[in-house]
């Protein structure tokens, strides 16, 4: 009886090779779905070279972390995974927050059910102008959350038509771009079908500023507020709502006269959280205005007497702006004390933010250079800062010419004399 001889075996985890009754070459092997689930699949080539190098090529895209269920793969499963392992390890807290609240609230309620594979520019094109009609109030249940319903949830209902601004829908449409770049990287698909997606009309916000009579009302009606050093630091520094709220001591230079800013207070996934700041530019350290010194030197001093009567309920963080008990303050409540010192100041009410855009206005106006805004307000580049405040900076040339009319008007006295 002749030997037999032992069977080839594949490795263990390749997969199995066999050929088909119509002479393709058919391989199976597990896979990780998007989900963290292990499944089997086919894939087929015509020779089991064809196949073999099929095999290969998926053990590496599993070898990256990459689902490799791409033909059934939907838009939802891609975005789930885009999220956990790329954007999240890469991005800041509160950007992938960002990020991920577009990609739950819009992007898989729109694309979700659709294959990744299939998905077409038409697809988006569709789901981009569905966007500029769909009530968010009606979508997402805001009205229907409330414990007495005010709008949309109302029997009958009386739908408040709050749609996303231009600027919203543009976010959108970027992070959906940039997962689907990814894909193209990743060669999960061949092209970037949201590239080529455009969001027509113009942004539906205008930089909304303090007048320099406002901001002196504004800073005149928080004078006797706790929270003076917080109006005036970011009005005269032009810092963000967040950077100002993550501000510390130890930032703080009183003697020379510096402020450095290095982290930002933010509200992420319920909890807040220091963060560093917005972009690499962003870190940087600024000086001080002498007044500035002055109201920085007595919020120091109440914050001390408040420490002392909180005694042992005096949470030690370090923050220039806190509670009376030392703990960070919540940004939604420094957006109400804002609104209510508007309406005491008599000023038009204006959003937290604005107080940046009201310190680059006035810095404008007194004829400080773009450039020189531009370092002040950290932006990545002069670019930025031109185009935020076009119409800002025309608004400064255009009174700078009509002073010029003084010229014509005392020529023309001349003449008549």
């Amino acid at each position: 009886m002749a030997e037999r001889k032992p069977r080839k075996r594949n490795p263990n985890g390749s997969g199995t090779i066999s050929q088909r009754k119509d002479g393709r070459v058919e391989l199976k092997l597990f896979v990780d779905t998007p989900d963290g689930k292990r499944k089997r699949i086919s894939v087929y080539g015509r020779t089991w070279e064809e196949a073999d190098a099929e095999r290969t090529r998926l053990k590496e895209l599993q070898r990256k972390g990459i689902p490799i269920d791409v033909t059934t793969m939907t838009v939802r499963e891609y975005m789930t995974y885009w999220l956990r392992e790329v954007a999240e390890p890469n991005v800041r807290r509160t950007t992938y927050a960002t990020y991920e609240g577009d990609v739950r609230l819009h992007i898989v309620p729109g694309l979700g059910r659709r294959k990744l594979k299939a998905l077409e520019s038409r697809h988006v094109r569709t789901f981009i102008n569905g966007l500029r009609t769909k009530c968010q109030c009606c979508g997402q249940g805001k009205d229907a959350a409330r414990a007495k319903p005010r709008c949309c949830a109302k029997s009958p209902a009386e739908c408040c038509g709050e749609v996303l601004s231009v600027s919203s829908i543009r976010h959108v449409l970027r992070v959906l771009r940039a997962a689907l770049q990814d894909a193209v990287d990743d060669e999960l698909i061949s092209r970037n079908v949201a590239r080529l997606v455009k969001v027509g009309g113009s942004g539906d916000y205008k930089v909304r500023y303090f007048t320099p009579v406002e901001a002196k009302q504004f800073l005149r009606a928080a004078e006797g507020h706790r929270l003076h050093a917080l109006w005036a630091v970011a009005l005269s520094m032009g810092l963000r709502r967040g950077e100002a709220l993550g501000l510390t001591w130890a930032d703080m230079d009183l003697v020379g006269g510096r402020l450095t800013i290095r982290q930002a207070l933010h509200r992420v996934d319920g909890r807040l959280q220091l963060d560093e700041v917005k972009t690499e530019g962003s870190n940087a350290t600024l000086p001080l205005p002498r007044p500035l010194v002055a109201i920085l030197r007595e919020h120091r001093k109440r914050q001390l007497e408040e420490r002392f009567a909180a005694g042992t309920a005096w949470h030690e963080s370090g923050l220039v702006f806190t509670t009376k008990f030392g703990k960070p303050i919540e940004p939604r409540n420094v957006n109400r004390m804002f609104r209510a010192l508007c309406v005491k100041a008599g000023v038009r009410e204006i959003r937290v933010h604005d107080l940046r855009h009201s310190c680059a206005t006035l810095l404008f106006a007194q004829g400080v250079e773009a450039a020189t805004v531009q370092r002040i307000l950290r932006h990545s580049s002069i670019v930025v800062t031109t185009s935020i405040y076009m119409e800002v900076i025309e608004a400064v040339k255009r009174d700078a010419l009509d002073s010029m009319g003084t010229l014509f008007e005392s020529s023309a006295d001349d003449t008549a004399m």
